[in-house]
């Protein structure tokens, strides 16, 4: 008896959606949401034709080319932002209110949108820095959002400026005594007696 031996390596068949010809469509299937289905106005004959029109053709060029920084800067990719890579680059930029003992130079900071173009690696410290400038894995955290917020120096230094800011702005003596004009002098009055 013949055996059947599994065949080796790997197969692949597309997936592509039932078509019925002659059946009502129902009224759930909406359509632009088949991956097949293209407007009328774009199918020749049942098959897709690029437009003869060249605005449209440059439409077409401009969505396929790829989102890059440009040949001077190698092609770099614009990434997709997230969530936490935004928080990272409006840290980034307030850098210079973090540190009291830095000081940066003010360039970046006039525009206020988000880069485009950039790339986020990870530093990789030097085996002579194994002491000195390492982060302990207790420190290392997976954005720099998170570090600074479990910093405890940087911490305390946002809690002191935090106070001196509110003994700065907090009126000085009790309130209700201070003359304000000819209306509160009668209220004073009236409380004296």
């Amino acid at each position: 008896m013949p055996e059947n031996k599994p065949v080796i390596g790997l197969s692949w068949e597309p997936k592509l959606p039932q078509l019925s010809f002659g059946t009502k469509k129902s009224s759930n299937e909406v359509p632009g949401t088949s991956a097949v289905y293209k407007p009328s106005s774009e199918l020749i004959d049942g098959l897709f034709v690029p437009p003869n029109d060249p605005k449209k053709v440059n439409k077409l060029l401009r969505k396929q080319i790829k989102d890059t920084a440009g040949k001077n800067w190698f092609d770099m990719p614009a990434p997709t932002i997230t969530p936490e890579l935004k928080s990272d680059l409006q840290l980034l930029k307030l850098r210079g209110a973090m540190d009291p003992k830095r000081h940066y130079k003010k360039g970046g900071s006039k525009s206020k949108t988000l880069p485009k173009y950039f790339q986020v690696g990870t530093v990789i410290e030097a085996a002579s820095e194994y002491y000195s400038g390492r982060l302990t894995k207790k420190e290392r955290k997976t954005t720099l959002t998170e570090e600074l917020l479990s910093d405890r120096k940087l911490a305390e230094y946002r809690k002191r400026k935090v106070r001196e800011i509110e003994e700065h702005n907090r009126p000085g003596g009790v309130d209700k005594w201070k003359i304000r004009g000819p209306q509160s002098r009668k209220r004073a009055k009236q409380r004296r007696h």
